[in-house]
């Protein structure tokens, strides 16, 4: 689940637009993976929630799982 990168200087941009790898950060119930399950820092994580939320707006990911 969690990308690993080689050095701390590489930082992870999330683009909303990419919503194959977002997917990968969401729960089959359409929820946000927490920190600990995607070992992502702080501002690392709020960047990628901002771009999931971003894509469900614009309808590239549901905002609820298709059950």
């Amino acid at each position: 689940m969690a990308k690993i990168f080689k050095h701390k200087t590489d930082v992870p941009y999330f683009d909303y637009k990419d919503f194959k790898t977002l997917q990968s950060y969401v729960n089959v119930y359409g929820q946000i993976e927490t920190r600990k399950k995607t070992g992502l820092n702080e501002s690392q994580q709020r960047q990628l929630s901002a771009s999931i939320k971003r894509a469900r707006h614009l309808a590239l990911l549901p905002f609820v799982a298709n059950n």
